[in-house]
């Protein structure tokens, strides 16, 4: 934990930050740090400008609140700096420091480690639309913000970029572990058994890349809250009565609405015709992400599908084919 060394290097950048800020009308300054600071000597340098300080531990931001700066801890410190910058605004967003569609000037170390040299315009709105704090805290009531972004990158990933060329639907179940194993059984041999759960998390690339091929196979994959991947292959076995989907969503989707009502998990469907991202929470469509060619992923705006003509279920998914 090194503390932030207010070098003239330092200095210029900051106050570049938050005349930046000051002149683009940002809503704050954003600084990713590695370590503690003088806080006060920052608030002051800052003026009137909202400066939020992310770092990945409460530690390394004690006394942070008290010299009248905003708060946000990570907990991810293996993570790229672009992964850590975007749970920063989305963290913010959920504890209400931003808007969904702020701007924020950041400032952090993008090309040496514990170096600040890299400034960045940030432009919430096109990241999160009209997602909304609420619409965040909801879902990660459920399932940490930190776990649900693994799966729904990993989701994006597979609906942009199929597999050998090969469009591929999968369906991911993640949190409320045990009552979602209780609510499904295996389609057949289950690919993660047998495996450390070092090596079936998310965290770790490798299995990330394991996990796309295992998303060819039929069943969903059960994902527990801290990104470890508990079960592949699996039928949800969850009542889909009186739920409402858009027409024309297939099983899966089905079965992710049921086992999303049926227990506290979320579950994220992608589509293997287009490729779409869909998140389930209380058996329905709480947020829909459509994959971009060769761009990163985008939190899309909150959008609630029913539409004109709605379709009804009072059985179950149907039980010819697997859920997942």
């Amino acid at each position: 934990m090194k503390p932030l060394r207010f070098t003239d290097r330092f200095k210029t950048l900051y106050t570049l930050a938050v005349r930046l800020s000051e002149s683009a009308e940002a809503d704050a300054v954003l600084l990713l740090l590695e370590g503690p600071a003088d806080w006060v000597r920052l608030k002051n340098l800052a003026g009137d400008e909202k400066v939020i300080v992310a770092a990945n531990t409460p530690e390394e931001l004690k006394g942070a609140k008290e010299a009248g700066l905003e708060t946000v801890v990570l907990n991810m410190p293996d993570s790229p700096v672009y992964d850590q910058l975007t749970q920063a605004l989305l963290e913010a967003v959920a504890d209400d420091i931003l808007a969904p569609g702020s701007c924020v000037v950041a400032l952090y170390s993008g090309f040496e480690a514990d170096v600040m040299d890299s400034v960045s315009i940030i432009n919430l709105g096109e990241h999160l639309d009209r997602l909304t704090g609420r619409d965040l805290r909801q879902l990660e009531t459920r399932v940490p913000l930190d776990t649900l972004k693994q799966v729904v990158d990993l989701a994006v990933e597979i609906g942009r970029e199929g597999r050998e060329g090969k469009p591929v639907g999968t369906m991911f179940v993640v949190g409320d572990t045990r009552k979602v194993l209780a609510c499904s059984r295996p389609v057949g041999f289950d690919p993660v058994r047998g495996y450390s759960r070092k090596d079936r998390n998310l965290a770790d690339a490798r299995v990330r890349e394991g996990i796309k091929e295992i998303a060819q196979m039929d069943g969903a994959i059960i994902v527990s809250a801290d990104g470890t991947v508990e079960a592949a292959c699996r039928y949800i076995d969850a009542p889909a009565h009186a739920l409402t989907l858009s027409k024309g969503l297939g099983s899966r989707h089905w079965a992710a609405a049921a086992i999303s009502r049926a227990t506290k998990a979320v579950a994220v469907t992608v589509s293997q015709s287009n490729g779409t991202v869909r998140i389930f929470q209380n058996g329905e469509v709480v947020l829909r992400i459509e994959p971009i060619h060769r761009r990163p992923m985008i939190w899309k705006e909150f959008e609630y599908e029913p539409p004109a003509t709605e379709t009804r279920s009072k059985a179950k998914p149907d039980s010819g084919k697997p859920a997942g």
